[in-house]
């Protein structure tokens, strides 16, 4: 895409490079805060807990990996001022397809996996209190209403404020353990115990690797950011995002190794298993610990919740927004560079515009109301299958189109891949392919 010759409002050259900066930190942050949820966690804490600190290599690897799966979806917004459906458009008429069926399927049981999560740590504080199913309810219509009523600007406030607490609570336990220095800079050695290879795959691809992901460049827009003169400000973001989401792993995997491997403590799979955490913390450290401990819980839970609700809610008003446009021709190259364009398909305006319409909030309604009816209800077992293929096939799908898209005349020359992009997405691309044929055969047998 060629410079854009507009002008910011101080009367600057729109296409003038930024200068990194932390003062821009903000997109990344919403990423790191709603990847991470609890379940991640707990996938984590068994990690550690089966093999010590022997898979911490896995742990760096697999931030290297969402640093350059983020990266590429966030260059695609900044160097071709379009949207990554309207991207995924232009491959054909399949992506649509896929994604019509996997929003609507994974919406219905991520909403109501996301405010059972939210409910468990409040329970756990207020054990006399209301039950699962009302805190639940609870905790879904305030992120209704919360993302329903707020911009762009309050929402990443209030992920950043959510995301410190995570941070504080998560490295407080794994100091509190005393983790061994050490077995931990040993654990950076590459090895595989028996038994540990999907361990190890999950571990690189499983903590931080969702559908908000793909949000990520929709919220790097709702920055501000339009252009590719914003380039270095967003790889600066993206870089402290999944290098916050690599404490957070290794953090955990300090606390499974310290406090669950030597003692052989069994948790229970899923997010419950953060509850077995809690009184197990409480054990060892008393209530005070475990109390704070259940209040990180849930600022891990809340943040994923009400991140999916935003990020999740602007792709599906840009795929309907595109899917009544026409598609862009295949291998075309980026929409003319002017200010108008940029901001028609993929400035700040349009952001605004989506947080408006009716499918971002009908989106809202989806997520929250009818995922309701499953607290009640065992989870129909069809719907379960569906939702957990169609779930593993997304990370793939997503490392696979951005290699295609960065590396065609749909991207600028200047911003297309390079070795090292092809590298990473590749093996991104291979690694998710294997754990996606594990997690369907595993829904199968």
């Amino acid at each position: 895409m060629a410079e854009t010759s507009a002008t910011t409002g101080t009367g600057e050259p729109a296409s003038r490079p930024r200068e990194s900066s932390w003062k821009y930190i903000g997109p990344g942050i919403v990423v790191a805060a709603t990847g991470v949820g609890a379940g991640d966690l707990v996938a984590t804490l068994i990690a550690g807990s089966k093999f010590g600190y022997t898979l911490m290599w896995a742990a760096v690897i697999g931030c290297v990996v969402k640093i350059s799966l983020a990266e590429a979806a966030g260059r695609w917004h900044l160097a071709t001022g379009r949207t990554l459906f309207d991207g995924w458009r232009s491959l054909g008429p399949w992506t649509t397809v896929y994604f019509a069926v996997y929003v609507v399927i994974w919406g219905f049981i991520y909403g109501a996996t996301a405010m059972s999560s939210s409910a468990l740590p409040i329970v756990a504080l207020f054990p006399d209190g209301p039950g699962l199913k009302f805190w639940a309810i609870v905790t879904g219509l305030i992120g209704l209403a919360f993302v329903w009523f707020n911009r762009y600007a309050v929402f990443e406030k209030v992920m950043t404020v959510l995301i410190g607490i995570m941070f504080v609570v998560v490295v407080y336990v794994a100091v509190r353990v005393v983790p061994d220095a050490g077995a931990s800079f040993a654990g950076l050695l590459p090895v595989l115990p028996d038994g540990s290879l999907l361990y190890t795959l999950g571990l690189i691809g499983g903590v931080g690797g969702t559908i908000t992901m793909a949000a990520y460049g929709y919220w790097v827009n709702a920055k501000g950011w339009s252009n590719s003169s914003w380039m270095k400000v967003m790889r600066l973001d993206n870089r402290v995002a999944y290098i916050t989401t690599g404490v957070f792993v290794v953090a955990m995997l300090i606390v499974g190794a310290e406090l669950l491997h030597a003692s052989q403590a069994a948790l229970t799979s899923g997010d419950r298993g953060l509850i077995d955490l809690g009184k197990v913390l409480e054990d060892r450290f008393g209530a005070g610990t475990a109390k704070l401990f259940l209040v990180g819980f849930f600022a891990t839970s809340f943040s994923s919740l009400i991140g999916v609700w935003h990020g999740v809610s602007l792709m599906f008003a840009d795929f309907v927004e595109r899917f009544r446009a026409p598609a862009a021709p295949a291998d075309s190259a980026a929409p003319a560079a002017s200010a108008a364009s940029e901001e028609e398909l993929a400035g700040p305006a349009a952001t605004e515009r989506r947080q408006r319409s009716l499918p971002f909030r009908a989106y809202l309604l989806w997520l929250t109301f009818p995922p309701m009816t499953l607290l009640w209800l065992d989870e129909p077992f069809g719907l379960v299958i569906a939702y957990g293929v169609l779930g593993a096939f997304f990370m793939p799908f997503l490392a696979l189109t951005l290699l295609w898209l960065l590396n065609s005349a749909r991207t600028p020359a200047e911003w297309r891949n390079g070795r090292l992009s092809n590298m990473m997405l590749a093996n991104a691309g291979m690694l998710f392919i294997v754990l996606c044929v594990q997690q369907v055969h595993d829904l199968l047998r």
